[in-house]
């Protein structure tokens, strides 16, 4: 196989570092790359299967069921058929399993980040977090939150080399949409329907909104194992008839075209892709301070960043842009003009095979 950049990554459901897989393969040069994907926990009905063929990208499943162990000993006797270029593990949890497959081989392994250092070492496991966060030596983050834990780490398990790149937009397709104030004010969460996004924060949020005299309806699209807690949470207070569930979409640009502002209540981030897309899209946006957030919102001109776990502060922000549409479009207004400045593909592209090649990748 004709293969210079093999992706590893632990599934391709409808996520967001899966979605920037997909668009980096989208954005790259495929013809002059050859780039392939192998996936870890592979499933024909995941979202981005098909999006990926769709691109002619070779994609290899991991067989299932398989352990642990087969799976390291398929995917290095897979890496020394294919000699790729670079092997690039996506995927936190893989990223030994990219650095085991390439060890003997000229092959350059590259990790990855996409949450918070700690989180993902936590999430998974002892023994698989701390060879993750160690091995590859090198990796990329998506957020400068992460880097700065993990260079300050005062144990082994960290890399040696770290490389930031933030996510990137698509901003042909999140397009500046007028904000229209004249009907109900909407209040849009997006995201998994999971514990560490505290949509019980916003759900709350709306109780003293309501209190307050403020009208709004809040709006969350995610699916999840949640989902049952959360409407039961909005039924309990009183408020079902202002918190809405919308189910998974990937349709977000309608979302936000029917949306007043984003609110963004989670605990634990990277750089979320949800922020940019509201920013790109001219929304105002409220959110807790979770890893990159401070930095991609400017606090006060595109939005406001709350302190996690001051719920008065979040509802206090939420109020103010809710009740004042002027500074609610001037703050979607410069939240575009940043996402034109600073959240385009070809910021993801040049910044990912800037890493490469600061890694020792020669390829051109």
């Amino acid at each position: 196989m004709n293969c210079r950049i093999l992706y590893l990554v632990g599934q391709l459901g409808a996520g967001g570092l899966e979605r920037q897989l997909y668009l980096l393969l989208q954005s790259i040069d495929r013809g002059r790359y050859h780039p392939a994907v192998a996936c870890w926990n592979f499933s024909e009905t995941d979202f981005y299967v098909a999006k990926i063929r769709e691109l002619r990208v070779p994609l290899y499943p991991l067989p299932r069921p398989c352990s642990p162990t087969s799976k390291l000993r398929n995917f290095r006797r897979f890496v020394r058929e294919c000699r790729p270029e670079v092997v690039h593990s996506y995927s936190f949890y893989t990223n030994i399993a990219a650095w085991w497959a390439t060890v003997g081989t000229p092959s350059i392994a590259i990790g990855a980040v996409r949450s918070g250092f700690t989180d993902d070492k936590e999430l998974s496991g002892l023994l698989l977090g701390r060879l993750s966060a160690r091995w590859p030596t090198k990796q990329i983050y998506n957020n400068f939150l992460a880097a700065e834990k993990a260079l300050n780490c005062r144990t082994p398990f960290a890399p040696k080399q770290i490389f930031v790149v933030r996510n990137g937009l698509d901003l042909e397709r999140f397009r500046s949409i007028p904000l229209s104030i004249n009907g109900q004010t909407r209040v849009l969460g997006v995201g998994s329907l999971l514990a560490y996004k505290r949509w019980d924060r916003l759900i709350r949020a709306a109780l003293h909104l309501k209190q307050r005299g403020v009208h709004c309806v809040v709006e969350i699209a995610g699916g999840g194992p949640l989902r049952e807690s959360l409407e039961r949470q909005a039924l309990d207070l009183e408020i079902a008839d202002r918190v809405r569930f919308a189910g998974h979409t990937d349709d977000v640009p309608s979302l936000m075209s029917t949306s007043t502002l984003l609110a963004h209540t989670s605990d634990v981030e990277g750089c979320p892709n949800v922020i940019m897309e509201a920013m790109a899209c001219g929304r105002a946006v409220v959110a807790t301070d979770a890893g990159d957030i401070p930095s991609l919102i400017d606090d006060g001109k595109t939005g406001f960043v709350v302190r996690r776990g001051d719920d008065a502060k979040l509802v206090e922000r939420l109020a103010t842009v809710i009740t004042n549409p002027d500074l609610c479009r001037q703050m979607g207004e410069a939240g575009r003009a940043k996402a034109e400045r600073e959240f385009g593909l070809d910021r993801l592209v040049d910044g990912t095979f800037a890493a490469y090649r600061a890694a020792g990748w020669t390829g051109s």
